[in-house]
This record gives structure tokens, C-alpha cells and sequence, in this order.
């Protein structure tokens, strides 16, 4: 493996060690295992860019992505795991996609809602996660329904259901298992959109520190690692992204 230049890991750990966000409000990405750890695909990377790095690791797990992009964004991790969004763009630099997600819609089994286009009427409320990508994104494209915020993204479909909205908007997966779990909702066919779900780092940090982790998520997805990742714990309906000479 080549030489991690002293400038570059200077920038990725100014500690001594690679502190990582890891959101556990995105199942596809990670959560909690049985003995209470933080474990998933976002960890499974981050622990493979601390061993290219040569340093150790540190988490810093939190529970939403609005935290984990004001941590990021303060300086106080170095890395996170993050939705590409150009309103994060200002703080938070991006590399290209290493995982495509789907955002979704839930309602109530009997309510009259049967086509993602009838969702955006000002007659609607649509409850999505604060801060998540879900927010950022509906908040520029619904131009009538109306907004209501969770606090978590794993909070989205009780908060619907006991604010008595109209809509849930998330992770599928995550809608999916909550559907499941509470019964009476179904999800409306189709996706609103696709996420984009990208490694980030401190704009402050530098162009040679970006074009490092590109270079490193480029790896991870070429050589299969994100694909294997997801398959080792069990996350389905979720897209390794494809890789950037394959996306020109």
C-alpha cells in the first residue's frame, strides 16, 4: 500500500486518531447489534479508511443525520456518512455516491392516497425525519403539502401516526419494517427519490484530503467491499453506486 503523505493524515486525524460519524437514524447504514455496538456499513467503511490511514478509530454515533452533519461540519469528527445534498455542500465536502437508497412514502391502509403524485396538495401533511435528506429534499420540491418534522428519522412513522398526518417520508426499509411492525399502513408504489449516499469530510480540510477519500470509496466499490458489507448484514433493497469511470 503507498505511503500516507504526513499533510494528509494531518488533515484526516488531527487527534491522532479518525473520529467517524456513524447515524443510527439510517437502518440502511447502520444501527445497533445485539450487544449494543454500533455496526454496519458506514462503520464497516469507516473502519477500512482508519486502517488505510494507519490510526485508530473512534465513533462518535449519534441518532440523526442533522447531528452528524453539524459534527462534521463543526470539525468536531472528521468524516461522516451523508445523503449528497448542495445545502450540506457548503460545509461538508462530498465524494462521489457509494450507495443509492430509496426514499419513500407511507399512509394509512384506508386513506385515498394511492399515487406518489397526489401527495403534494395543501390539503396534505407530509412528516419526515429533521435534518435528514428526506427533509432538505421535499422541503425544495413539495410546493403545497405541507411539512412536519420528526425528531429522528426512526421516529418518522409514530409521529405520523400520532400527529395524525396525512403522509410519512423516509428510508423504504426503514417505512417498510414500520408498516410491519404496527400494521394498517402501506407504502405508495414507487420511489420519490433516489439518495445519494456519499463519505464526506470538513470543507476546511482541503482538496488533497477530498480527493483522497474519492479516491479511497472508489476502491471500497470497485474491489466489492460495499457490496459484501451490505450482505453481511443483511440489508436488502439497497444499491451498491456505481463507480465513477462507470457513471461517465
Amino acid at each position: 500500500m503507498t505511503a500516507i503523505a504526513p499533510h494528509i493524515l494531518q488533515a484526516f486525524a488531527p487527534t491522532g486518531a479518525l473520529r467517524a460519524t456513524i447515524n443510527l437514524g439510517n437502518p440502511i447504514l447502520a444501527r445497533r447489534d445485539a450487544a449494543g455496538h454500533a455496526a454496519g456499513v458506514s462503520v464497516d467503511l469507516a473502519r477500512a479508511f482508519a486502517d488505510r490511514l494507519g490510526v485508530p478509530l473512534t465513533l462518535v454515533v449519534l441518532d440523526s443525520a442533522g447531528k452528524a452533519v453539524d459534527t462534521v461540519s463543526q470539525n468536531d469528527a472528521d468524516i461522516g456518512f451523508f445523503a449528497i445534498d448542495p445545502k450540506r455542500a457548503t460545509d461538508i465536502a462530498f465524494t462521489d455516491a457509494y450507495v443509492l437508497i430509496e426514499g419513500a412514502y407511507l399512509v394509512r391502509h384506508d386513506s385515498p392516497l394511492h399515487d406518489m403524485a397526489q401527495v403534494d396538495d395543501p390539503r396534505h401533511r407530509v412528516t419526515v425525519g429533521q435534518g435528514s435528506a428526506y427533509d432538505l429534499y421535499l422541503t425544495r420540491k413539495l410546493q403545497h403539502a405541507a411539512i412536519t418534522r420528526a425528531a429522528t428519522s426512526p421516529t418518522v412513522v409514530d409521529t405520523f401516526l400520532r400527529d395524525l398526518t396525512e403522509v410519512a417520508a423516509g428510508v423504504r426499509q426503514q417505512l417498510e419494517a414500520d408498516a410491519a411492525r404496527l400494521g394498517g399502513l402501506r407504502l405508495l408504489p414507487g420511489s420519490f427519490m433516489t439518495i445519494r449516499q456519499a463519505m464526506g469530510l470538513p470543507r476546511s480540510r482541503g482538496e488533497a484530503a477530498l480527493q483522497a477519500l474519492v479516491a479511497f470509496v472508489e476502491d471500497i466499490k470497485r474491489s466489492g467491499f460495499v457490496e459484501q458489507s451490505l450482505a453481511r448484514h443483511g440489508i436488502e433493497g439497497a444499491a451498491v453506486a456505481p463507480t465513477a469511470q462507470a457513471s461517465r
